[in-house]
């Protein structure tokens, strides 16, 4: 093996390759890629030629294509490669798109209900050439992953950010609450539920989601285990089953609705979770993305008064 010649390597010759590792398929790479399988074969070949060594086991007698050792090495380079290309496409469309054009935000539920509304409203204002897309999951799970492959503009997320070329802007600190039953024992505590009592009561929770994690791993830390009773990826659904008497629900304060008689939110000292609006560090950021950015901060310095204190019933 030669990495001599790694200056020669083409990057269609190195997209084929990686059309064919992830479909096992010369003829399915092709028609992904829009090529004849004659020429995904002729790039496959010449990216070995230029490598000096097999990527791929042809083997006969196997209905798909298997990577080799070095295969699946370079594979894991390749992935990057075509993210970044992604990445200049978005780029080079957000410059030449300027005040006009597209800006995709990522975000979730809790952000969706209290946040979103009130940013997209000034933004728009401020911005009527610029169309806003939203993606929208149940929590910033993958959202991320987005941001890198240049699918979407920003994201909002949740700190730690973790791996990758991400960069963001803190918004706001959204502490837990333990949500109880109006007229339950705990409502007439009245008091700070302490790490050890939470992990004794009935808890109701998120499915997927890192907010949730996090506050096992404090419960956990203080020498607890939490016991959750049900699970669910839907705000109304999590509270539906605190006002039927099912368990507390352990959950950051705006994902709550506060309007609701039948509940009453207590505080509790697990750590805030801290949210964030994520940008790509490497790529253009448009004037839109800047000022979508600076219009949430502003919305969320707002909102912080109104989320920090939590009056015990």
């Amino acid at each position: 093996m030669s990495t001599d010649h790694l200056a020669d390597v083409e990057l269609r010759h190195l997209l084929s390759f990686r059309a064919v590792a992830q479909t096992g398929s010369f003829h399915e790479a092709a028609e992904s890629l829009d090529y004849t399988q004659s020429a995904v074969s002729q790039h496959v070949a010449a990216l070995e030629a230029t490598l000096g060594i097999r990527l791929l086991d042809r083997s006969r007698g196997r209905r798909s294509v298997e990577l080799t050792e070095a295969g699946a090495l370079l594979m894991k380079h390749a992935d990057a490669i075509a993210a970044r290309m992604q990445a200049v496409r978005a780029d080079l469309r957000a410059y030449a798109e300027g005040e006009s054009g597209l800006l995709r935000v990522g975000t979730y539920q809790s952000v969706g209900a209290r946040v979103l509304p009130a940013a997209l409203g000034i933004f728009t204002g401020q911005w009527p050439g610029v169309e806003v897309r939203l993606v929208e999951t149940n929590s910033d799970s993958g959202l991320l992953n987005l941001v890198e492959s240049g699918d979407i503009d920003l994201s909002f997320a949740v700190y730690p950010l973790g791996e990758g070329p991400f960069e963001g802007v803190e918004l706001l600190r959204d502490p837990y609450v333990l949500v109880v039953q109006a007229g339950s024992e705990q409502a007439k505590l009245g008091r700070h539920i302490s790490p050890q009592e939470i992990s004794e009561l009935p808890l109701i929770g998120f499915r997927h989601c890192r907010s949730t994690a996090a506050a096992e791993e404090y419960l956990r830390a203080a020498g607890g285990e939490p016991r959750w009773v049900f699970r669910s990826d839907d705000n109304t659904t999590v509270q539906a089953m605190v006002r039927a008497g099912i368990g507390v629900a352990l959950v950051p304060r705006l994902t709550v609705d506060e309007s609701d008689e039948r509940c009453v939110i207590l505080p509790t000292d697990v750590p805030p979770r801290v949210l964030t609006l994520a940008w790509h560090r490497d790529r253009y950021r448009s004037a839109a993305q800047v000022a979508f950015a600076e219009i949430a901060a502003d919305v969320c310095r707002e909102l912080q008064a109104k989320v920090t204190p939590v009056a015990a019933a």
